[in-house]
């Protein structure tokens, strides 16, 4: 049955509604009372995961724009349960997730697991292996957006992880708090696996441990051979992300990792979709970083092209890095993206139902999944 105009019109305001809360951030009157939340990392952060209209979304609240946001949330009762409000009129009803049962337990050695894994969404674990990079100590090198080195120079994080902690973190996440994915990130060492090898191990230590998907993501490596291994030792998907699209934008925003042309990812992607599979292999697009809407969607046609599954999220402008005063893109200009992208992606039958793990399947940092086969007998048309 095809999906009614109330339907149709709830899933329209619920689009907006996402769009202008992971634009525009939430003030929270009092966070504190409601699960921790993730300042600094390797991608996005400063982010905090709420429930609204049937869905679980990750919004910033430590951003300077949040800061001046329209919206705000009463502390959350016992339950999570809160309310949303713009401008201090009631909006929607929202729910806020329980701080993870797993983030008390500590390792033999005596750090606390929420130092080595965070729960992201309500159902995802994400770790980043290694917390330093290459890239990040050099101004002339550095992604300007990433904050990689924030966390650790905070004491919330160590800076390598082992196999055996995260397999062992993972398997009290699978147990204690429901998780059903892990997502394995990396900063880029010194060597041309570009971090592959040590998601080899992990990905392999928490698979043999606990069955969950997982996604491992890294830069493109110098042997393409890398990725019958990560598929070897358990990995689902592989995510290696461009951020931005435009080589200008490349150049100004991420100088050193630039240097690894679009072209070389284009043929690491096809190499990888080769052995994880079509919609297996994803990227992230960063919307805000100064690539057109017109520009996105072209790359975004020629990934999907290749089986490529492009996540275009809204920019965050993280704290601690050289653009954490700049303004997030509108939801106008998200909607402008998100909009035919989803239409791309149902008609290529890759959607992020299909995806097996990973920030594609999770879809929380973007309302790029709300976009996806909405003519498709309203299957996607979860509402709350």
């Amino acid at each position: 049955m095809n999906p009614t105009a109330f339907e149709t019109a709830l899933l329209t305001r619920k689009q907006w509604l996402v769009s202008e809360l992971q634009s525009l951030g939430l003030r929270m009157v009092d966070e504190a009372a409601s699960a921790s939340s993730r300042r600094g990392g390797a991608g996005p952060s400063d982010h905090k995961a709420l429930h609204i209209m049937g869905t679980t979304v990750m919004v910033p609240i430590h951003t300077h724009p949040a800061r001046q946001s329209p919206f705000t949330a009463d502390p959350p009762a016992l339950d999570g349960r809160s309310m949303l409000y713009r401008d201090g009129r009631p909006e929607a009803p929202i729910r806020f997730p329980r701080q993870p049962r797993f983030y008390d337990l500590t390792t033999e050695d005596g750090i606390p697991y929420w130092k080595l894994a965070q729960l992201h969404s309500h159902n995802v674990l994400a770790t980043t292996v290694l917390q330093t990079c290459i890239r990040y100590g050099n101004a002339e090198t550095k992604c300007q957006f990433c904050a990689i080195g924030e966390s650790l120079k905070a004491g919330r994080t160590i800076a390598r992880k082992t196999p055996e902690q995260l397999a062992e973190v993972a398997a009290a996440a699978q147990k204690f708090d429901g998780v059903e994915q892990v997502v394995l990130t990396t900063g880029t060492p010194p060597t041309e696996d570009r971090g592959a090898a040590v998601l080899v191990d992990v990905a392999r230590a928490i698979k043999s441990r606990t069955g969950l998907g997982i996604q491992a993501q890294c830069e493109p490596p110098a042997d393409f051979s890398w990725f019958h291994r990560l598929k070897d030792a358990g990995v689902d998907t592989l995510g290696m992300h461009l951020e931005a699209w435009d080589d200008t934008v490349r150049a100004r925003i991420m100088p050193g990792k630039a240097q690894v042309p679009v072209s070389y990812y284009l043929k690491a992607f096809e190499a990888a979709v080769a052995v994880f599979g079509r919609g297996q292999v994803s990227t992230y697009l960063l919307g805000g970083l100064g690539d057109t809407a017109e520009g996105l969607l072209d790359g975004c046609r020629q990934l999907i092209a290749l089986g490529v599954y492009p996540f275009v999220v809204p920019f965050v402008p993280i704290g601690g890095t050289p653009l954490q005063h700049r303004q997030p893109p509108s939801a106008e200009f998200m909607r402008s993206i998100l909009q035919p992208l989803g239409e791309m992606l149902s008609a290529a039958g890759m959607t992020s139902e299909t995806v097996k793990a990973g920030c594609a399947k999770c879809g929380a940092c973007s309302s790029l999944s709300t976009f996806e086969n909405q003519d498709n007998n309203g299957q996607n048309m979860c509402l709350g």
